[in-house]
């Protein structure tokens, strides 16, 4: 059984305009998303901004409500639960947000800031059960347990994100999402925190939803990678597999946007024309086909191509993906 499988998650929010606040229009944020996770494994998530990824990880972890859809977490559906069954699930499923500065609590020591969950869900007897349960998670996170009694404006960007990582391991999860934990950090901590998460998945057995822009990042700590267009999961697959043979043209674009390293390697940069649509008012058929190369009309126009599998474990939401 997997350990998170998402069937048809819609997040809309809905737009109101006029003095009695009637409600016109919806943003369709995530619109039919569908995917599993396996226990251990590493699912990436990129996308341009914009296009639902933290949208898509908040709402499987209900801190934003979805509007339908079910979020079957060891089979059991979490878009059903009421608030106090879902907060006693929450100790399975944890968070690391994207800003180490904004995602701290100023007022709090991090022994507080850490040990808070702990408090909440009794997994700790006394002050002192506490603070050794804290050093240890200090430890394990690579910062020194001494710490424990200093301010979040006393740590590095780097050693911030790292006392997120450990304030969401203090319960024990069974599932991170890591909504793009290294996209604020400079390139050289990036490698640092990036180590440091396969080295808890390989220790622990945690899962990550790992949300990011960067290809290369999501290449390289994924087994397996989807790539998220205007609300919809347009293509799936392992993750050497769509850098190497994207076959969603969306893919494709992005994999030519990715900077070659080798001075004699040449890639063809594919350049989209116009803007992301609007999720208030998106396309009609394929939510690509504005700006699509090959795009045929009017069956582009029109029909909204599935998520099929072009080949085993191969997945691409377009009508000549082949």
């Amino acid at each position: 059984m997997s350990l998170l499988e998402v069937k048809s998650l819609k997040v809309h929010f809905p737009v109101q305009h006029g003095v009695f606040s009637r409600v016109r229009a919806y943003v369709k944020a995530v619109d039919d998303v569908s995917f599993s996770l396996e226990p251990g494994e590493t699912l990436g998530l990129v996308g341009e901004s914009g296009c639902g990824k933290t949208t898509l990880g908040r709402g499987i972890l209900r801190l934003i409500e979805p509007t339908s859809g079910s979020i079957l977490f060891e089979g059991e559906d979490l878009a059903q639960l009421g608030k106090s069954e879902m907060r006693a699930r929450r100790r399975k499923l944890q968070i690391i947000f994207q800003d180490p500065y904004g995602s701290l609590d100023p007022r709090l020591t991090i022994e507080h800031t850490i040990g808070e969950a702990l408090d909440i869900h009794g997994l700790a007897e006394g002050a002192s059960a506490r603070r050794n349960r804290v050093a240890e998670l200090l430890n394990a996170v690579g910062l020194d347990p001494a710490h424990a009694q200093r301010y979040p404006h006393e740590f590095s960007g780097g050693q911030r994100q790292r006392i997120g990582i450990a304030r969401a391991l203090a319960v024990e999860p069974k599932l991170i999402v890591c909504d793009e934990p290294v996209s604020a950090l400079d390139v050289s901590v990036q490698a640092q925190i990036i180590n440091l998460l396969q080295d808890l998945q390989q220790q622990r057995g945690i899962a990550y939803l790992f949300i990011a822009h960067d290809l290369a990042v999501v290449e390289h700590i994924s087994r397996r990678v989807m790539v998220m267009y205007l609300g919809k999961i347009v293509e799936l697959a392992d993750a050497k597999a769509i850098i190497r043979s994207p076959k969603h043209p969306y893919t494709q674009a992005l994999i030519s946007a990715v900077p070659v390293v080798a001075p004699d390697s040449k890639r063809q940069r594919i350049v989209l024309p116009g803007d992301v649509p609007s999720p208030i008012n998106p396309p009609s058929g394929c939510p690509f086909h504005p700006r699509c190369p090959i795009a045929e009309l009017p069956r582009c126009g029109v029909e909204i191509p599935p998520l099929r599998e072009i080949a085993p474990g191969h997945w691409a939401a377009c009508h000549f993906a082949k």
